[in-house]
């Protein structure tokens, strides 16, 4: 499970924005989960998983960004429940297309993706995100992918209880504009925190993608050159009324220059991006394995 020096993996793209484009209702609170709750919602939500897969992806992220007890306080709807037919959606298009691929659980911040000043305490990050992993490792989940979080303090409470598990755990941060996490620590501290934890990989997503390289750089020089690192950069941006707005500002062949400008090995889409997107990253990869099976044939010792 765990990558190895020289293997590149490609993730699947945004889901939730995905669904929006395909007409699925992603209001709050629910939002990517909306999905999950009807015959047309999962239809839809598993087309998209099979797109991914056909455009190159081999791991699928489980639609389980708001599938935790406090996303759906009030809603009607058990996390246990939509969390397995979230994993269950993925794990239906995998066999349905007929190839290997992995299927990671998404675990998310437990409030807001970009407010680190609203993270809940410590006693609560512990409750919350073990009920969450267990539920995740319940359903089957083949890696853990702890994303989008904008504070060290909680990546590290769930990141213990992930590794815990045995399951492979992927851990990746939201940068400001200096390329710091939004709670204001350097992805050297947190890496610092994470590695011993025995974390398989690190690094960057839901910022624009043409600012992922700094932060992703910096990690790069902290963790040495065969630690992978993971990078999925958005397209778009948040507004309080809309939610996130589409753009096409960034095209597939755009988002691979800036993807080619990341020192990761394992590479994806966040918010906005498309089955497209993840076609050209599939490209970049098939690239990437002839130059590395070429410089083996020339250089054995490489």
């Amino acid at each position: 499970m765990k990558p190895l020096k020289g293997e590149f993996h490609v993730l699947d793209g945004a889901t939730g924005t995905e669904l929006n484009r395909r007409g699925v209702d992603t209001g709050l609170p629910l939002w990517s989960a909306n999905a999950l709750t009807s015959d047309i919602g999962l239809k839809t939500l598993r087309q998209i998983h099979l797109d991914y897969l056909n455009g190159g992806a081999d791991i699928l992220t489980a639609n389980t960004f708001r599938t935790h007890r406090r996303a759906l306080a009030g809603t009607g709807h058990g996390a246990r429940e939509l969390t397995r037919r979230a994993v269950e959606t993925a794990q239906e298009a995998v066999a349905e297309f007929g190839q290997p691929a992995r299927v990671a659980g998404s675990v998310a911040p437990l409030e807001d993706c970009y407010r680190p000043d609203l993270v809940p305490s410590d006693d609560e990050c512990r409750a919350e995100h073990s009920e969450r992993i267990h539920h995740l490792v319940e359903a089957g989940v083949d890696l853990l992918l702890i994303e989008t979080m904008t504070s060290v303090r909680e990546a590290v409470i769930a990141a213990r209880l992930a590794t815990i598990t045995g399951r492979p755990t992927w851990v990746s941060f939201v940068c400001d504009s200096e390329g710091r996490i939004l709670s204001g620590e350097s992805l050297k501290v947190a890496a610092e925190l994470l590695m011993p934890l025995g974390v398989s990989a690190l690094g960057v997503n839901c910022g624009p993608a043409h600012t992922l390289a700094k932060p992703l750089t910096e990690l790069r020089a902290f963790c040495g050159p065969d630690f992978p690192l993971i990078a999925y950069g958005n397209i778009g941006y948040a507004d309080e009324k809309a939610g996130w707005v589409n753009t096409d500002a960034v095209d597939p062949e755009r988002y691979l220059q800036y993807a080619q400008s990341w020192p990761a090995q394992i590479v994806g889409g966040c918010c906005g991006t498309t089955p497209g997107h993840i076609r050209e990253l599939r490209a970049r990869r098939n690239l990437f394995e002839a130059m590395t099976e070429f410089r083996q044939l020339k250089r054995p010792d490489l």
